[in-house]
């Protein structure tokens, strides 16, 4: 799964250009489903057959991540950009970036005044986007069309690197975890007809996901996704959200969805009776998938449970590997006890 995690973080798949991660995840299931497709908005959709046919399960992942795409390119060379998701400004001067333009990937900066020349009342100053660039070495206009069009999209990017007590640190976690636990879990038998989603464009608003719900129409479905872990210097307990290694985050509500309670319930009950760690999600915030699918096809039973990651949206991600293996190992348990739905 690490293998698989480090190999999927590795492909860039900003929200509306996840086509090279979707060719990837297309090939690792090959022999692994009964059917495979991608839809019109661009979801790999795998289809595993199980003991009963009565019913039909969805586990949904999301295949893109937050980034950016270029808008305009300036008669010095340089970039401009608009943000794709929700990325705190704060982060950008001077950040790294990989642009995927023209079949392959294009390295710069996210420029910023130097220190030296900034006066006492700009050296606090929080430069929005519209202040900032992106500088790819470029010499002029007509030398950086060579390389990008309007429209590439890119990503602040990190080295993927496993360190400390078996952390993970990388940029795209959020949600190249949930797809690399699917991977995981479509090996192993199913109780029910299940549909492996890998979704898109959760990012700006879940729009992969209303397509493939509606199509499905499934009885049940459990959104794998990434969650703000902020059990860090400066924040309460009661703000935390989750915290590392303390399993799989089951979610009651978030912004988008009031979860099923029989199901928050039975995940909660399997993970006691398999003495498989987890935890309960402590604050109302964000959301997933889960708040197209549960209001689709006249109703899903739906549940989440998510990763807890710190710096969630950064080129930072930071998760535990024991909480991977434990939300693969409750999915997997609760998948095996959906018929007491």
């Amino acid at each position: 799964m690490l293998e698989n995690l480090k190999e999927l973080s590795s492909v860039i798949a900003v929200s509306g250009n996840e086509e090279n991660l979707a060719e990837l995840i297309v090939k690792k299931l090959d022999g692994l489903c009964d059917d495979i497709k991608i839809d019109n908005i661009g979801n790999v959709i795998a289809f595993k057959k199980g003991q009963d046919s009565s019913k039909k399960v969805m586990l949904l992942s999301h295949m893109d991540e937050v980034g950016f795409v270029i808008t305009n390119i300036l008669d010095n060379g340089l970039l401009k950009f608009s943000l794709v998701g929700g990325i705190d400004e704060r982060i950008l001067p001077a950040k790294n970036v990989t642009i995927s333009a023209k079949g392959t990937s294009v390295n710069g900066v996210i420029g910023v005044c130097p220190i030296h020349l900034l006066g006492k009342e700009n050296l606090r100053k929080t430069l929005s986007q519209d202040e900032l660039y992106i500088d790819i070495g470029a010499k002029n206009k007509q030398d950086a069309q060579r390389y990008v069009r309007l429209g590439d999209s890119g990503v602040l990017d990190s080295e993927f690197t496993v360190f400390g007590d078996n952390r993970v640190l990388s940029r795209a976690l959020d949600d190249r975890c949930g797809c690399a636990v699917l991977l995981e879990l479509i090996r192993e038998p199913m109780y029910f007809d299940t549909y492996f989603v890998f979704t898109v464009q959760e990012e700006i608003g879940c729009r992969g996901a209303v397509c493939a719900a509606e199509e499905i129409k499934s009885n049940y479905a459990i959104v794998i996704d990434s969650t703000t872990a902020c059990d860090i210097y400066g924040v309460s307990d009661e703000d935390s959200v989750c915290k590392l290694n303390g399993g799989g985050v089951v979610s009651f509500m978030d912004k988008g969805t009031i979860y099923n309670k029989d199901f928050f319930n039975l995940i909660l009950k399997t993970a006691k009776e398999k003495n498989i760690n987890c935890q309960t999600k402590n604050k109302v915030a964000g959301g997933n998938d889960a708040s197209a699918v549960h209001k689709s096809a006249g109703g899903v039973k739906t549940a989440a449970i998510s990763l807890p990651c710190r710096y969630l949206h950064t080129p930072s991600c930071v998760i535990s590997l024991s909480d991977l293996i434990d939300t693969k190992n409750l999915v997997s348990a609760v998948l095996e006890k959906i018929n007491e739905l």
